[in-house]
């Protein structure tokens, strides 16, 4: 039986799912929203509609569940190998997950970096949303960060499908997310 694990998102209410449905159709308007190269030609259409789904009333495990069970991810890919050559390889058995935890922590992170610009108080802190069995450093050392919620919106907002240069979250699997802290 294989073992699920969610990312803890510690300010995933209403008002967050709200933002993050907002930041999802500004990322349609501007023809911006990340559509992974791992999807069928079948899925890439129905895609937004199964991450508003997820935004809307469950969490980056229903995206996942709803990329497989719609057959929306592709058996092999091409691959550029170390001497240069391309191959056929199989796509890896996690693939969903990572891309589902990677899209909803994203649209999640720009809605708290909404909700602390437009309420004016509080700050955002990187945290372990999920454990993984082996952290990477560069991860570790970010956790208990203050982060500018400016800086980070405008980072992952212009940088849909790649790690952002501000290294949050700092790629695929690493189980970091932000959330917001009140000044005491």
């Amino acid at each position: 039986m294989e073992v699920v694990i969610i990312l803890r998102l510690e300010n995933l209410d209403e008002k967050t799912r709200k933002l993050m449905l907002e930041e999802l159709e500004l990322d349609i308007k501007n023809n911006t929203l990340y559509i992974s190269p791992r999807l069928t030609e079948f899925c890439k259409g129905k895609y937004a509609k199964l991450l508003r789904e997820a935004m809307t009333s469950g969490n980056d495990m229903t995206l996942a569940r709803s990329l497989r069970k719609s057959g929306c991810l592709k058996p092999y890919e091409t691959r550029r190998m170390r001497n240069g050559s391309y191959r056929q390889v199989k796509v890896p058995k996690n693939a969903a997950e990572t891309l589902a935890e990677g899209e909803f922590n994203r649209f999640y992170i720009c809605a708290l970096c909404r909700r602390v610009i437009d309420e004016g108080r509080g700050y955002l802190e990187v945290y372990r949303a999920k454990q993984v069995s082996n952290p990477r450093p560069e991860s570790e050392r970010k956790i208990g960060k203050k982060v500018d919620p400016h800086k980070l919106l405008h980072d992952l907002r212009t940088s849909p499908g790649v790690e952002p240069a501000l290294g949050i979250p700092p790629g695929p699997n690493s189980g970091l997310s932000v959330r917001i802290k009140f000044n005491d």
